[in-house]
């Protein structure tokens, strides 16, 4: 039986981890995740994903605040796994990849050489595919470089946004890491490089200021970006009067008139007060539908409207 570590955080990992443990094949010795931290209002210590599903299934957890700590190590290398599987955790020093027999597998978002990365589900998006997928490949020492063994496709919806998309590939990823654990089991797994190509698309950590709407972009280009920031880490802008209004869900808005480029108006806000809250981007209007002022909930734009004054926008209709 294939003695298993499986290290992984947040909640996109736990599918993977369920899926290992359902197979009679393998047998997961022990889980390592993030050490607990503070979270929501009280600032209590708050347990990952992964630890609390590990702990239901009365698995050993180890929470290792250095990777490198000899006693880390030692305590891991205990364990005897033969393989050890990643999703969506740190990057591993080679001391612990290269510890098992078998080598460690990691599980990402994307169809890898494409979206190299922290983000994979979110630049993919950003940048408006219409197709990405899961990729099981061994660790090597750069990061999102090991050779390739399976790759599933999933396509992407014109509804899709970073929610659903995630979603859609946590439940993919589960089983393209059972089928690559059970053909390294079998002897069977492929191991092909990964080509190498200069226009590949890199997938880094999403900044804050990546959300920033730049109306000097197209309206297509901004509301993509607002789908690969949906529901969070979320889109934003600056209303007339200053005040910041987070974008869950916005649409070119399709009209012969407005879909040029307008670059005396860019930025210029429009709505009728009632049922539309649009704005001049440097090709079309970018039609807002979706949105939540500072300091209150989310809500479509009628019922955000029915509480804001249009004094400082273009009102028309």
């Amino acid at each position: 039986m294939l003695k298993i570590v499986f290290m992984g955080t947040p909640e996109f990992a736990v599918p993977t981890l369920e899926s290992l443990l359902s197979w009679d094949g393998c047998q997961v010795v022990a889980v390592v995740t993030a050490p607990d931290k503070p979270a929501g209002r009280g600032r209590q210590l708050a347990e990952s994903a992964v630890k609390q599903a590990a702990l239901r299934h009365g698995l050993p957890v180890l929470q290792p605040t250095n990777l490198k700590s000899p006693e880390f190590q030692e305590e891991l290398r205990s364990y005897a796994a033969d393989l050890q599987v990643v999703v969506a955790f740190r990057m591993l020093p080679e001391a612990v990849w290269n510890m098992p027999p078998k080598g460690s597998i990691n599980i990402h978002a994307s169809l890898l050489p494409q979206y190299r990365g922290a983000a994979p589900i979110n630049w993919a998006l950003i940048h408006g595919e219409t197709e990405t997928g899961v990729t099981s490949f061994f660790l090597r020492h750069e990061i999102d470089t090991g050779d390739l063994i399976f790759q599933d496709v999933v396509l992407i919806t014109a509804e899709d946004d970073f929610g659903t998309l995630y979603e859609k590939l946590k439940t993919t990823g589960a089983q393209l890491a059972l089928r690559t654990v059970q053909a390294i089991a079998a002897g069977t797994a492929p191991s092909l490089p990964q080509a190498e190509s200069p226009t590949l698309r890199a997938a880094p950590k999403i900044q804050k200021e990546t959300g920033r709407l730049d109306f000097n972009q197209p309206a297509t280009v901004l509301a993509n970006l607002v789908r690969g920031l949906a529901p969070i880490p979320t889109a934003f802008t600056q209303l007339p009067d200053g005040r910041t209004l987070k974008v869950f869900k916005a649409q070119p808005f399709d009209d012969e008139e407005s879909s040029g480029p307008d670059s005396g108006n860019v930025g210029r806000w429009y709505s009728d007060g009632r049922s539309y809250l649009r704005v001049q981007t440097a090709n079309g209007l970018l039609d807002l539908l979706d949105v939540q002022l500072e300091g209150k909930k989310r809500m479509t734009v009628a019922e955000f409207l029915r509480g804001f004054k249009t004094d400082s926008l273009t009102v028309t209709g």
